[in-house]
């Protein structure tokens, strides 16, 4: 009986062909027990790849130098920010950025060791994509978005052959990101605000960050956790600001600097004329503040179940919006998804409106576009996604920048704004019942 039935068993089942397109999608999809194994294949195979890059391709120096220069004034003595300068121009970091670079000006012989700062920040670059993988993951974003993580140029350029006080900033945004997708909400404030210390470029995400804790802690949890970053702030500067306060906020927060259009990467395709006029960085400004607005009232505010402006009244008076009930319910919807999402959304709104984003700056984008992409186009759309990365991939490695470019950086970034807006139109208005417990 079995050998009659074997033949036509044999018959039912799929060509060998369809078994294996069936496998790899659903090793891809995140279907199949080696899924896990994609990311740690990835991770191994970028280390590979750093250490290639670093061993052929010769280091560019453009800010090392000058960092390491203003450090040695620091190191032996100079407190006040205005007498701080290197050969790129004055210290316009803040403090973090100084104890941080203190660390590696003795690490590498006062920064004579070139290679071995190169070394260092390839750690750096793949403690980062770790952590990068790990939020990936925590927010159930599938394998087949993992290989956009390892594949920029552009990226690789920014951490390892150039050295960028950048790639310290994105690691403690992206730890503040997996802290806060962990739940540890003081580790991931300290983290941040320990990143925002090194380069004000982390003042874009403060909104999302404010929304987070607002809904993750409560009013009176957030602003504990809003002074307790406000004290780390104060305290690594107080050698600065007992000499010249004046002078470390200028310099170190400061708003009104002249960009240079020659290393512009976005609006090149302006002009130069237009790109200095002071009504084009207004406009800017509006129209950054407008669309941080509508997510902020449309999207990010979501969680607490209550609109703007039934909650601003009572913060405004020094009350929390919710009952304590409320706030832990409130609470329990800040997901690991929902984290991601405002974050990396509230940093490229920040992106897209930007005066002028130099090369630098891929750093904090790189790996935001592929998650905010898949998360919002239908299904994932990866015959949207890989094009539409590989285009601003393409974009940032033009230098340079033409206008061309300029447009192609700027039209990817808008693209990808509209998407996250309109495809995370229905997140948190559907409430899942518990299921009915069978009699």
């Amino acid at each position: 009986m079995e050998a009659t039935n074997s033949p036509a068993r044999a018959a039912r089942e799929p060509a060998v062909h369809v078994r294996a397109l069936t496998f790899v999608v659903d090793v891809a999809c995140g279907r199949h027990a080696l899924s896990p194994l994609i990311p740690v294949a990835l991770w191994l195979a970028d280390a590979v790849l750093t250490c290639l890059i670093i061993w052929k391709i010769p280091y560019t120096e453009i800010d090392w130098v000058a960092y390491m220069e203003q450090i040695t004034q620091f190191v032996h003595g100079e407190r006040d920010y205005t007498k701080i300068k290197g050969g790129t121009g004055p210290l316009v970091y803040p403090a973090a950025h100084v104890y941080t670079y203190t660390g590696l000006y003795y690490l590498t012989g006062e920064g004579e060791n070139v290679l071995l700062a190169q070394q260092l920040f390839a750690v750096l670059y793949m403690v980062t994509l770790g952590l990068v993988m790990l939020c990936y993951w925590k927010a159930k974003v599938p394998p087949y978005i993992f290989p956009l993580l390892i594949l920029s140029k552009r990226l690789h350029s920014v951490f390892v052959l150039r050295c960028f006080n950048d790639c310290f900033a994105v690691f403690f945004l992206w730890l503040a990101i997996y802290s806060f997708q962990r739940r540890l909400w003081a580790l991931g404030s300290m983290a941040y605000t320990w990143g925002l210390g090194i380069k004000m470029s982390l003042l874009l995400v403060l909104p999302a960050v404010g929304a987070v804790l607002l809904h993750a802690c409560g009013f009176s949890g957030a602003l504990s956790l809003a002074w307790l970053m406000a004290q780390v702030q104060i305290v690594i500067a107080l050698p600065f600001i007992a000499t010249n306060t004046n002078g470390y906020l200028a310099r170190a927060f400061e708003l009104s600097r002249q960009f240079q259009f020659e290393w512009t990467v976005n609006w090149r395709m302006l002009g130069e004329a237009t790109f200095r006029r002071r009504e084009w960085a207004l406009l800017l400004l509006g129209l950054h503040a407008a669309t941080l607005a509508l997510f902020l009232a449309t999207r990010w505010m979501r969680p607490a179940g209550k609109t703007l402006r039934r909650m601003v009244p009572a913060w405004l008076r020094g009350r929390a919006a919710l009952t304590p009930d409320e706030e832990i319910r409130v609470s329990r919807r800040v997901t690991p998804d929902f984290v991601l999402t405002t974050m990396l959304s509230a940093n490229l709104v920040g992106l897209l409106f930007a005066r002028s984003l130099h090369y630098q700056f891929y750093a904090y984008l790189a790996w935001s576009t592929p998650f905010l992409l898949w998360r919002a186009l239908p299904g994932g759309a990866a015959v949207l996604t890989y094009p539409l990365w590989l285009l601003q991939e393409w974009a940032w490695n033009v230098f340079p920048s033409t206008s061309e470019s300029s447009t192609a950086a700027v039209a990817v970034m808008a693209t990808t704004v509209l998407v996250v807006y309109f495809g995370t139109r229905n997140d948190g208005l559907t409430i899942k019942k518990p299921a009915a417990k069978k009699q």
